[in-house]
Protein backbone atom coordinates (compact mmCIF):
# COMPACT_ATOMS: atom_id res chain seq x y z
CA UNK A 1 0.00 0.00 0.00
CA UNK A 2 2.85 2.34 0.80
CA UNK A 3 4.48 1.80 -2.59
CA UNK A 4 1.35 2.91 -4.46
CA UNK A 5 1.16 6.21 -2.53
CA UNK A 6 4.80 6.89 -3.16
CA UNK A 7 4.34 6.23 -6.88
CA UNK A 8 1.39 8.63 -7.14
CA UNK A 9 3.38 11.32 -5.38
CA UNK A 10 6.29 10.82 -7.77
CA UNK A 11 4.00 11.11 -10.83
CA UNK A 12 2.47 14.30 -9.40
CA UNK A 13 5.91 15.80 -8.87
CA UNK A 14 6.91 14.95 -12.46
CA UNK A 15 3.86 16.82 -13.75
CA UNK A 16 4.71 19.80 -11.56
CA UNK A 17 8.23 19.88 -12.96
CA UNK A 18 6.86 19.88 -16.51
CA UNK A 19 4.59 22.86 -15.74
CA UNK A 20 7.47 24.76 -14.11
CA UNK A 21 9.69 24.04 -17.11
CA UNK A 22 7.00 25.19 -19.57
CA UNK A 23 6.42 28.47 -17.70
CA UNK A 24 10.11 29.22 -17.28
CA UNK A 25 10.90 28.44 -20.95
CA UNK A 26 8.19 30.87 -22.09
CA UNK A 27 9.61 33.62 -19.88
CA UNK A 28 13.18 32.93 -21.03
CA UNK A 29 12.18 32.93 -24.72
CA UNK A 30 10.37 36.26 -24.31
CA UNK A 31 13.49 37.74 -22.69
CA UNK A 32 15.70 36.29 -25.42
CA UNK A 33 13.48 37.71 -28.18
CA UNK A 34 13.61 41.15 -26.50
CA UNK A 35 17.40 41.03 -26.33
CA UNK A 36 17.62 40.04 -30.00
CA UNK A 37 15.32 42.94 -30.94
CA UNK A 38 17.41 45.41 -28.95
CA UNK A 39 20.49 44.00 -30.69
CA UNK A 40 18.86 44.70 -34.07
CA UNK A 41 18.23 48.30 -33.02
CA UNK A 42 21.84 48.72 -31.89
CA UNK A 43 23.22 47.16 -35.10
CA UNK A 44 21.04 49.35 -37.32
CA UNK A 45 21.91 52.51 -35.38
CA UNK A 46 25.65 51.80 -35.59
CA UNK A 47 25.34 51.12 -39.33
CA UNK A 48 23.52 54.46 -39.79
CA UNK A 49 26.24 56.23 -37.80
CA UNK A 50 29.01 54.59 -39.86
CA UNK A 51 27.23 55.55 -43.11
CA UNK A 52 26.97 59.18 -41.96
CA UNK A 53 30.66 59.15 -41.01
CA UNK A 54 31.59 57.79 -44.46
CA UNK A 55 29.67 60.66 -46.08
CA UNK A 56 31.27 63.22 -43.78
CA UNK A 57 34.76 61.89 -44.53
CA UNK A 58 34.13 62.17 -48.26
CA UNK A 59 32.58 65.62 -47.83
CA UNK A 60 35.67 66.88 -46.01
CA UNK A 61 37.71 66.24 -49.17
CA UNK A 62 35.05 67.01 -51.84
CA UNK A 63 32.52 69.42 -50.29
CA UNK A 64 30.96 70.48 -53.61
CA UNK A 65 30.17 66.92 -54.76
CA UNK A 66 26.71 66.89 -53.11
CA UNK A 67 25.22 63.96 -55.00
CA UNK A 68 28.20 61.68 -54.36
CA UNK A 69 28.20 62.55 -50.64
CA UNK A 70 24.59 61.43 -50.31
CA UNK A 71 25.23 58.34 -52.47
CA UNK A 72 28.06 57.32 -50.14
CA UNK A 73 25.81 57.67 -47.10
CA UNK A 74 23.11 55.58 -48.77
CA UNK A 75 25.61 52.95 -49.92
CA UNK A 76 26.90 52.53 -46.37
CA UNK A 77 23.47 52.06 -44.84
CA UNK A 78 21.70 48.76 -44.25
CA UNK A 79 18.59 49.74 -46.25
CA UNK A 80 18.92 52.96 -48.24
CA UNK A 81 15.21 53.03 -49.09
CA UNK A 82 14.30 53.54 -45.42
CA UNK A 83 16.64 56.40 -44.50
CA UNK A 84 16.46 60.15 -44.93
CA UNK A 85 19.77 61.99 -45.37
CA UNK A 86 20.19 65.67 -44.54
CA UNK A 87 23.46 67.33 -45.60
CA UNK A 88 24.38 70.80 -44.40
CA UNK A 89 27.66 72.62 -44.95
CA UNK A 90 28.14 75.94 -43.16
CA UNK A 91 24.53 75.71 -41.94
CA UNK A 92 22.86 75.53 -45.37
CA UNK A 93 22.17 72.98 -48.07
CA UNK A 94 25.14 71.67 -50.04
CA UNK A 95 25.89 73.70 -53.14
CA UNK A 96 27.49 72.19 -56.25
CA UNK A 97 30.74 73.37 -57.76
CA UNK A 98 30.64 76.90 -59.10
CA UNK A 99 27.76 78.08 -56.89
CA UNK A 100 29.77 78.49 -53.69
CA UNK A 101 33.42 78.19 -52.66
CA UNK A 102 33.80 76.36 -49.37
CA UNK A 103 36.79 77.16 -47.19
CA UNK A 104 38.94 74.81 -45.14
CA UNK A 105 37.46 74.59 -41.64
CA UNK A 106 33.82 75.02 -42.74
CA UNK A 107 31.49 72.74 -40.76
CA UNK A 108 29.81 69.74 -42.36
CA UNK A 109 26.80 68.15 -40.64
CA UNK A 110 25.26 64.95 -41.97
CA UNK A 111 22.08 63.68 -40.31
CA UNK A 112 20.61 60.27 -41.05
CA UNK A 113 17.13 59.30 -39.91
CA UNK A 114 14.92 56.23 -40.17
CA UNK A 115 11.48 57.45 -39.11
CA UNK A 116 9.83 54.00 -38.85
CA UNK A 117 12.26 51.32 -37.68
CA UNK A 118 10.09 48.26 -36.90
CA UNK A 119 10.17 46.56 -33.51
CA UNK A 120 9.39 42.88 -34.06
CA UNK A 121 8.82 41.92 -30.43
CA UNK A 122 5.22 42.78 -29.46
CA UNK A 123 6.10 42.99 -25.77
CA UNK A 124 8.67 45.73 -26.43
CA UNK A 125 6.18 47.55 -28.65
CA UNK A 126 3.61 47.48 -25.86
CA UNK A 127 6.16 48.77 -23.38
CA UNK A 128 7.29 51.74 -25.54
CA UNK A 129 3.81 52.42 -26.94
CA UNK A 130 4.42 51.72 -30.66
CA UNK A 131 5.65 48.96 -32.93
CA UNK A 132 8.13 51.27 -34.65
CA UNK A 133 10.61 53.86 -33.43
CA UNK A 134 12.51 56.74 -34.96
CA UNK A 135 16.26 56.28 -35.14
CA UNK A 136 18.44 59.25 -35.97
CA UNK A 137 22.08 60.13 -35.79
CA UNK A 138 24.27 63.04 -36.79
CA UNK A 139 27.96 63.42 -37.61
CA UNK A 140 29.99 66.63 -37.77
CA UNK A 141 33.20 67.15 -39.67
CA UNK A 142 35.22 70.00 -41.18
CA UNK A 143 36.18 70.77 -44.75
CA UNK A 144 39.87 69.92 -45.17
CA UNK A 145 40.53 70.46 -48.86
CA UNK A 146 38.58 72.39 -51.48
CA UNK A 147 39.37 71.05 -54.95
CA UNK A 148 39.13 73.39 -57.88
CA UNK A 149 35.95 73.16 -59.91
CA UNK A 150 36.40 71.67 -63.36
CA UNK A 151 36.09 74.21 -66.16
CA UNK A 152 33.05 73.77 -68.38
Amino acid sequence: MMNQKQRKKTNFENGQSMVELAVSIVVLLILLAGVVDLGRVAFYYIAMRDAAQEGASYASMFPNDCEEIIKRVEAGSVDSSRIEVDLKIVGSECKPCGEYEYLPGDQIVISVKDPDFPITMPLLGTYIGAQDIELKTSVQNSVIVVPKCPSP
